[in-house]
């Protein structure tokens, strides 16, 4: 079961949609898919995701799949929200871009995973998952 995550930006179709045309462009079915359409960044995807997950009953292992700098919080935002997470084999950067450039996103996520980790957890405990 594939779960692709993400609103509507600014323009055209949401992200969980793209994702759903390009797997679907890959030959999985759509009765394999389920769609998170309102995630608007990361805390609120893995938050939409563990709704959707257990509204459905499905209790299997998840696979977060995303770049490599992201994936850490990713899984452990997944992990706290009570999801059995694991890293899926992140993709292969390109050697066309730019060293700063993927350095600017991974220290982008230095204040992002204890800002969102306490944040989820803050949820969890207020009973607000």
């Amino acid at each position: 079961m594939f779960v692709p995550t993400g609103g509507v930006g600014h323009f055209g179709p949401s992200e969980a949609s793209v994702m759903g045309a390009l797997l679907r462009g890959h030959g999985v079915a759509s009765t394999r898919m389920l769609l998170e359409e309102t995630g608007t960044d990361t805390l609120t995807s893995v938050r939409a995701v563990a709704r959707l997950l257990r509204a459905r009953g499905i209790d299997a292992p998840v696979f977060a799949a995303t770049s490599t700098y992201h994936l850490p919080r990713c899984v452990l935002l997944l992990r706290l929200a009570g999801l059995p997470a694991r890293a899926a084999s992140p993709p292969r950067v390109p050697a066309a871009s730019g060293w700063w450039q993927r350095w600017y996103w991974r220290l982008r996520e230095v204040p992002a995973i204890p800002y969102d980790a306490a944040l989820l957890a803050l949820l969890r405990l207020g009973g607000r998952e």
